[in-house]
This record gives C-alpha cells, structure tokens and sequence, in this order.
C-alpha cells in the first residue's frame, strides 16, 4: 500500500519534486547551491525572512549559480521554490519544522514544512546537488550529556555526501562536545581562512581546528578528492561571520547566559529549544543578533557558490 493509499511499491519521484530550472541545471553540470527554509519560517521574524530569502536566491544567482530552496509542499518533497511559495513560507504561522525524522509524516500528511539542515542535506542528494548553505549547523545542546539532546543534523552529516558551508554550528550549543562528535562520526571540518571554529555570531570559539582551506578552490580539491573516493561522509566548510558583523564571544555568552534561565524558567523542551533560544538572543541583543544572522547567511551562501562554481567547473 503506498502513502497515497495505492497498491504496489511508492517511487521516489512521486515524493520528489525537482524545480525545472533546478533539474536542468544539475542535466547539464551547471552550479546549484541548495538552501533550507526552517530559517525562513522559524529562524528569522517577517518582514526579514521574506526579505533575506528572496536575496539569498538573488545573490546566487548574480553568481552565476541556481538557488534551490528546499521545503515540503503539497504531499512532495520540493527542491526549488517559486517567490510566492518562499513568501508563504514566511508569512504562515502553520508550518512544520521537518527534520530528517519528519520528512515522511509530513509527505504523507500533505503538511507544508520547512526543512532543517538534516532534511535538507538528504533533499539535496535525493536530487543531485552537491553543496549546501546555512547558516549554522546543530549539534549537542549543552547539558546534552545528561538530557542527550543532538541535534539530527550531525547524523546527517555522518552518511550524506553534501558539502555543507555553515558559520560553524549555533552559539547555543555545547560547541567543544559537537566537534568530538562529528570527528567520532568522520566529518571533515575546514575551517575556511580560519584556524579556529567560529561560534555562528562570533568569529572564533577559542577550540582549535586541524583542518583549514584559504580559497573555494582548496575548498572544492578537497570535496573531489572525498567524491572519488566514495566516502559517505557530508563536509563542514565553516566559515566565519565577516569581521564587521560578529558580535564579541564575551557579550554573546552574556545574551546566552540569560536565554538560556529564560529557557528554564519556561520550560521549553525539544524542537521548540532552539528558536525560543534565537528569538530571546536577538530581545537581548537589541536586534544586533538578527543582523549578524542575516549577514553569515549571505556570507555563506557567496562562498558556497564559489564553491559549487569550482565543482561543476
């Protein structure tokens, strides 16, 4: 019985919907970057979701490269939105958060959702995109020893081939554990110009990495040489918030300090843990903290044209 209530075997392709613009790109080996919308529907207050979305797509493809944002829509598993369906997303307060784990309730319900990095990554090598921009990953939540609160996109990156750029992984998070894990799990961080893991907001972590790339190029050698050699791992291109954008790391882990009793006090738990925790961020920060975010999103997503430039080239 298929998820459609048919007899025999459900395909991919009637889950899977490719943008046509996106599908012919990938035909014919030009660059695609794909793109999440959890940022856009849980990640960012209206008007500047909207407003970052819609430039992010622009900024891609003023580089030459085919934006292809990924969300669930209508019962299919959209790679590549149209600018009304983006505006949807940003404006509904009826959307999902799908993770890797929601992916076939959310079909099977017809729900519309918006993907987290994990779903996205498998999105994105269900249609043949190899890189991915975000703006930070997940990872192990503090206090995840005794709670185990990690996040699925580590998984992900354990077994999903995709190229991922993030400004490291989310402030919030236990950043030193979430490094032990995707090294246990054999993810390949490169830290890109920068031999210190950046802490989304802040530039630097204070941990050390031992591998780093200074141009797309490097960037792109490595990601050949781990595609040749069938590796099942994804790769984090961590790339640092621009040096005018970064909030301090000792005034962040203030405004982390205080979200993170707010988060007590109001016992929120689970998948609604990391936007109470952003949303409070950027109360705390007097609104610096979105700008900062929205600023990494692009930064990323330049670099991961740059890259996918050098792949297709």
């Amino acid at each position: 019985m298929t998820a459609g209530g048919g007899t025999g075997e459900a395909r991919v392709d009637q889950f899977l919907q490719v943008k046509d613009e996106v599908r012919s790109a990938i035909d014919e080996g030009r660059p695609v970057v794909a793109l999440e919308s959890t940022i856009i529907a849980h990640g960012m207050p209206h008007p500047e979701n909207l407003r970052t979305a819609l430039r992010v797509e622009e900024l891609a493809r003023a580089r030459g490269v085919v934006p292809a944002t990924v969300a669930v829509m209508g019962g299919r598993l959209r790679v590549g939105l149209e600018p009304a369906e983006i505006e949807h997303l940003a404006r509904s307060r009826e959307v999902r958060k799908v993770s890797r784990r929601d992916l076939s309730p959310a079909l099977a319900a017809g729900a519309t959702g918006a993907t987290t990095v994990s779903a996205t990554m498998a999105a994105a090598h269900l249609a043949g995109i190899r890189v991915f921009a975000t703006g930070g990953i997940g990872g192990v939540h503090r206090g995840g020893e005794t709670t185990f609160d990690v996040s699925a996109d580590l998984t992900e990156l354990s077994h999903t081939p995709v190229v991922v750029i993030s400004s490291g992984a989310k402030a919030i998070l236990d950043l030193p554990k979430t490094l032990e894990v995707l090294e246990t799990l054999g993810v390949p961080v490169l830290g890109f110009g920068t031999r210190e893991f950046p802490s989304f907001y802040s530039r630097g972590s204070g941990i050390q990495l031992e591998l780093t790339v200074d141009s797309p190029e490097e960037a792109a050698s490595v990601c050949r040489a781990h595609r040749a050699l069938g590796l099942e791992q994804g790769i984090l291109v961590a790339n640092p918030v621009p040096e005018e954008h970064e909030i301090p790391r000792a005034e962040m882990e203030g405004y982390l300090t205080a979200a993170l009793e707010q988060l007590d006090r109001a016992g929120v738990s689970g998948g609604d843990v990391t936007p109470f925790l952003l949303r409070r961020i950027v109360e705390l920060s007097g609104g610096r903290a979105l700008e900062t975010n929205i600023r990494l999103v692009e930064n990323n997503v330049a670099l991961a044209c740059r890259i996918a430039r050098e792949l297709a080239g």
